[in-house]
């Protein structure tokens, strides 16, 4: 599989190119602000690009689905209560095949009502729901903090080696795996989902 990460757009966005092989079918997942040099990769591993996967709707993270679609005529894929233009509606249980490559959709609403973590190739790109020793906010129209809970256990109880793939480069590694992060995310710590509602909003 070739897995490359970007950090683009003023919010040190994570964008990622992933396919099959160098010279593969591949995807797009959350284009931010800024993707030339995305674009130059696509041409540099001749990736045909099928697919852009958006983990939701958020401006940050669909900027670049135009720029990204006219040039290689991918289709967008995002939940199907994401107010966006999508060619594929997904939710909780659906599979979309990119050629040898099966991404699976979880659906882990909190920071937003329509945030999917996309799990393929033992990745999980897990958006704005789990960060490298953090977790999104639930301050935006959308957020809520008991179905964030919900969803960053449902995450933490997966197989401890999957590697994360954040939406933002905020940790102290750009990269990491569920084990670890149950071990020393803070906010992963054993609370109720009223203790951790409490919490978020401290």
């Amino acid at each position: 599989m070739l897995l490359e990460q970007f950090v683009i757009g003023p919010l040190q966005n994570f964008t990622y190119l992933v396919a099959d092989a160098e010279g593969g079918t591949g995807a797009v997942i959350d284009p931010s602000y800024g993707v030339e040099p995305v674009l130059e990769a696509i041409d540099r591993h001749r990736v045909k690009v099928r697919y852009i996967f958006n983990t939701h709707s958020h401006q940050d993270h669909t900027a670049g689905n135009g720029e990204i679609r006219s040039r290689t005529g991918a289709k967008v894929v995002a939940h199907k209560l994401a107010p966006l233009a999508q060619e594929v509606s997904v939710d909780e249980g659906d599979h979309v095949e990119i050629e040898r490559m099966t991404v699976a959709v979880l659906y882990t609403p909190g920071h937003t009502q329509d945030s999917v973590t996309y799990r393929f190739e033992g990745h999980l790109a897990t958006g704005d729901t789990l960060f490298v020793g953090e977790c999104g906010a639930v301050r935006a129209p959308g957020g809520d903090p008991r179905r964030l809970y919900d969803s960053l256990q449902r995450l933490a109880a997966l197989e401890p080696g999957l590697i994360i793939l954040p939406g933002h480069d905020y940790g102290a590694t750009p990269t990491s795996t569920v084990g670890r992060e149950r071990e020393e995310n803070y906010t992963l710590k054993p609370r109720s989902r009223e203790e951790f509602a409490r919490f978020m909003a401290e």
